[in-house]
């Protein structure tokens, strides 16, 4: 049976769409700048516009124009709701684009084996 045009087109797509590998405990901040995604307490992801770092907290902006301060900590429900992929949906306001969800949904964070991200100073 012939392979039409499209179906090399959709594996070529599959193949560039790799999974990624982050260490479980690596710094918050590198963690949070590497991604680029907020979840709110209400379990919905939100993309982040700017980060502005001022020693061991940050102001995050939003795409949908929300403003707040964090600190910088491994264990916080933030750190832990990425990690583990808790939130259930996007923010329609922030308008967080179907490659950069794809992109999230296939990281992995693993204890012993992936990127610790310590080349990326902050």
């Amino acid at each position: 049976m012939k392979r039409n045009r499209t179906d090399e087109i959709s594996s070529q797509r599959e193949s560039r769409e790799r999974e990624r590998f982050y260490r479980k405990n690596a710094e918050f901040f590198q963690l949070i700048d590497k991604i680029r995604l907020w979840p709110a307490r209400g379990g919905i992801l939100h993309g982040i516009r700017s980060m502005e770092f001022h020693g061991t907290t940050a102001r995050i902006t939003t795409f949908c124009g929300e403003s707040f301060v964090v600190r910088n900590s491994r264990n916080s429900r933030a750190a832990r709701w990425l990690r583990n992929k808790w939130c259930g949906c996007t923010c329609r306001a922030c308008g967080i684009p179907d490659w950069k969800i794809a992109k999230y949904s296939k990281t992995h964070m693993n204890q012993s084996w992936g990127s610790d991200l310590a080349d990326r100073g902050k």
